[in-house]
């Protein structure tokens, strides 16, 4: 099978032909139609992630979209022939997405793709769609709320944008001038009000929130400055590690969120993008091939999320 693999870490991805993965007992053989590029690959391929050295080479890639192509034994929620998509869960660096094939494990990071939903949008929708929503569901945006995003550009950030936004809150949320400001807006409409991250934050937002924000989700920047903004019982959330322990004492709650793509929050995912209510902010779409490029993009700070399809 054609593959994103990588050799050496710190590395760049490249395209190489791998034997075909075979589904142990309880996974699914699945041939991928779609992948996208998240934060977590990049680390990996940056020689970021701690994790004991890997045996090389090995595929990248998280998320995932495609049809069973075949079952192990005591496979029972899914039969071949199913479009699926989920995440990548088994361990560093275990079969990556970015390929023909991945192998998953059937009980957990696979659901089934609904009527409606593009293998391309499922493609990249179920890492940064979870981390959203997990961050979202901690911080209970409502009615009358004024939520601050930091990091509203990226995948995780969009779709949380969305699901603040259709929650009923106000947002404002983190953008510079020009594409990525325009990106923001095309996604909120005027219930968004943007700020520099590139300048003071705290000056910015303030006068927008004297009293400080209902509700702070923390996907980039600084989260210590991003606290000082979060009114007096106001929640907080954060996927880049900053919790309770850093927050003590500042009298809101912070939920330090590590995304658990469970099948019910792949299929509340799923359906909501099939009813509308958010859609997969994907920028640009590569072939496998360009697999090195979108990688390099990635890293450059592209915007939404960056797909990679597979004929």
């Amino acid at each position: 099978m054609r593959a994103l693999t990588m050799y050496e870490i710190p590395g760049t991805p490249v395209p190489s032909e791998l034997p075909d993965p075979s589904p142990a007992a309880g996974e699914l053989l699945v041939r991928v139609a779609a992948s996208s590029i998240n934060g977590y690959d990049a680390a990996v391929a940056g020689g970021l992630v701690s994790h004991p050295p890997p045996e090389f080479p090995f595929v990248l890639g998280k998320d995932f979209a495609g049809t069973v192509d075949a079952i192990g034994e005591r496979v029972g929620r899914f039969s071949v022939g199913e479009a699926v998509f989920g995440v990548v869960t088994g361990a560093f660096p275990g079969t990556g997405s970015l390929a023909e094939y991945v192998t998953v494990a059937e009980e957990f990071g696979v659901a089934r793709i609904p009527a409606g939903v593009t293998p391309t949008d499922a493609g990249a929708l179920g890492l940064a769609g979870t981390a959203a929503l997990d961050a979202i569901e901690a911080v209970g945006p409502a009615p009358g709320d004024l939520v601050l995003i930091s990091g509203a550009t990226g995948g995780v950030g969009a779709f949380a944008l969305q699901y603040a936004l259709s929650a009923g809150a106000d947002v404002i949320a983190t953008a510079r001038p020009g594409r990525q400001a325009d990106f923001v807006r095309e996604l909120g409409g005027d219930r968004v009000r943007l700020v520099d991250h590139g300048d003071d934050l705290l000056a910015q937002v303030r006068p927008m929130a004297p009293n400080g924000v209902s509700a702070a989700l923390h996907f980039a920047g600084n989260g210590e400055i991003l606290a000082e903004l979060v009114a007096a019982g106001g929640r907080m959330a954060s996927t880049l590690g900053f919790g309770p322990v850093q927050a003590a004492g500042r009298g809101f709650a912070v939920s330090s969120v590590v995304a658990s793509p469970g099948a019910a929050t792949l299929d509340r995912l799923a359906a909501d993008v099939a009813s509308g209510l958010i859609r997969v902010p994907i920028t640009q779409t590569y072939s496998l091939a360009e697999g090195a490029r979108a990688f390099t993009d990635f890293t450059a700070g592209a915007l939404g999320k960056l797909a990679v399809a597979l004929p």
